[in-house]
């Protein structure tokens, strides 16, 4: 009898370790590597939608550098607590100019030059009249659909502290299910 009890309660035992040791590995892989993240709003559109579930990679930018043209999930500067989807455009110590609905890059040999963006939809104009220069830990980041985006352009530069991860997988709606697409290198 005793016998038995015990096995019951080792069993039971067993099933509480192995129980917390999952609830473990689950809360490191949430902290340090992976993070699930729900799209609210359309300032991503066509590329995102609303309700989107995605899957952020957080450890990758502690191995490579971040680049242009990426979809990244940050803190919300005028609001931390929360967080939101943007795509960088800026790099630290690049200047940007928005002039005449178009993003320009500046390139010490070139000059001036307008910033390829296959991204964003037909027609795609981005309204603003601003030019600036980014710090060495500075990212100017802007939403695909413009004329709605909260992004670098209302909020300012994002510090790279702010930068949580990057989009890596979309997971809703099963119909888009999938890696996220990754563009060449866009111009300097």
């Amino acid at each position: 009898m005793w016998s038995k009890i015990r096995k019951v309660f080792l069993f039971v035992l067993e099933l509480i370790f192995l129980a917390l040791l999952a609830f473990g590995v689950v809360k490191i892989v949430h902290r340090f590597v992976f993070q699930p993240f729900y799209i609210l709003g359309s300032s991503m559109e066509p590329n995102f939608f609303n309700y989107d579930y995605l899957i952020i990679n957080k450890i990758s930018y502690r191995f490579n550098e971040i680049e242009r043209g990426e979809v990244i999930v940050l803190k919300n500067p005028s609001s931390p607590a929360s967080l939101i989807i943007k795509r960088v455009v800026g790099l630290p110590g690049e200047e940007i100019k928005i002039k005449e609905g178009k993003v320009f890059l500046y390139n010490k040999i070139l000059g001036w030059r307008e910033l390829e963006e296959p991204y964003l939809g037909v027609g795609t104009s981005t309204p603003g009249d601003l030019e600036i220069t980014l710090a060495s830990d500075e990212y100017f980041v802007m939403g695909d659909n413009r004329n709605v985006s909260l992004d670098s352009r209302s909020f300012g530069v994002l510090k790279k502290n702010l930068i949580v991860g990057r989009a890596w997988l979309r997971a809703w709606p099963f119909s888009s299910f999938g890696f996220i697409k990754e563009y060449p290198k866009l111009n300097n």
